[in-house]
């Protein structure tokens, strides 16, 4: 009980302290708001980039034409070949009929196609072939026409292993600013928090002289870095929040073309809340013990 009222009371001490010492408040808050904005905006651009990467990536689709006059049995022979191939998410099978409909229907320009039979369609019936890790599109792919009556298979060759490079180099870059950025914002908030707490240099002199043990002074200023990391994460939060819901509604979840999907808002803006609280609180308490510890040699 003892230690509950003890600690109720650093918790009391520390909320006032806050207010009492309002302009140098003030200027942690304001610090740990704009580097935490800073933050949200680079994890948002960063997990849309990877999120669009991984799009792309999961649409690539293996194209495997089969031979012209092929017969249903020689079809279904095919296909539990390329059942047995590992590392295949799923196929789906086109009958070449159904492709020359499809074409037709597209667009006036193919309705020369109806004139075609079966028997003389140049279409050629075909397997689409999804895999499970990208990386492995061109090994499955020469599996794949490797397989009798495959007359030949397309995937994009080249230019699929291009964007894999590609996104791998984006992703690693975005993931390392993130990073970085949270580095230097714990920087920037433990470094303005010192500044703080040694301006009160002589609060905790009057501490020590009236009997005040070492982490009896420094509980308050860590519950201190706790309430500055929290009052600065308020405005992130809802920036993060009501401004990402109003980017993703005015855009209608995508961005300059439906190809590229924006992340959806939910449980996305939660997380992210989450992180920068995180952050804020995390940075503001380490803040303010590192101060009172080290800089003041207490």
């Amino acid at each position: 009980m003892k230690a509950f009222r003890i600690l109720s009371r650093n918790i009391r001490d520390a909320f006032k302290s806050v207010f009492r010492n309002f302009s140098l408040s003030l200027a942690s808050i304001s610090c740990i708001t704009i580097t935490l904005l800073v933050v949200s905006i680079a994890i948002i651009l960063t997990y849309n980039v990877n999120n669009f990467a991984g799009l792309v990536k999961s649409d690539v689709t293996i194209v495997a034409f089969l031979d012209q006059g092929i017969t249903d049995e020689n079809i279904d022979m095919v296909e539990q070949e390329i059942k047995k191939i590992d590392g295949i998410e799923s196929y789906t099978f086109n009958d070449k009929m159904d492709i020359m409909k499809q074409m037709m229907e597209s667009s006036d320009s193919f309705k020369i196609m109806s004139e075609y039979t079966e028997e003389d369609t140049p279409i050629q019936d075909t397997f689409l072939v999804k895999v499970v890790d990208i990386e492995e599109i061109g090994k499955i792919a020469k599996l794949i026409e490797k397989i009798r009556y495959v007359e030949s298979v397309q995937y994009g060759e080249g230019l699929v292993e291009k964007l894999i490079t590609v996104f791998d180099v984006v992703k690693n870059v975005s993931i390392g600013i993130v990073v970085a950025l949270i580095i230097v914002t714990a920087f920037l908030i433990s470094n303005t928090i010192k500044i703080t707490i040694f301006s009160r240099k002589r609060e905790i002199e009057i501490m020590r002289l009236v009997g005040a043990s070492n982490i009896n002074i420094k509980i308050p200023f860590i519950f201190e870095g706790l309430f500055l990391g929290v009052l600065g994460s308020i405005i992130p939060v809802a920036t993060t929040i009501y401004g990402y819901m109003a980017l993703y509604n005015h855009f209608d979840g995508q961005f300059l073309s439906p190809f590229i999907r924006l992340v959806k808002p939910e449980p996305f803006i939660y997380i992210i809340s989450l992180i920068l609280v995180a952050i804020g609180i995390i940075v503001g308490m380490f803040g303010s013990l590192k101060a009172v510890k080290k800089h003041l040699k207490i």
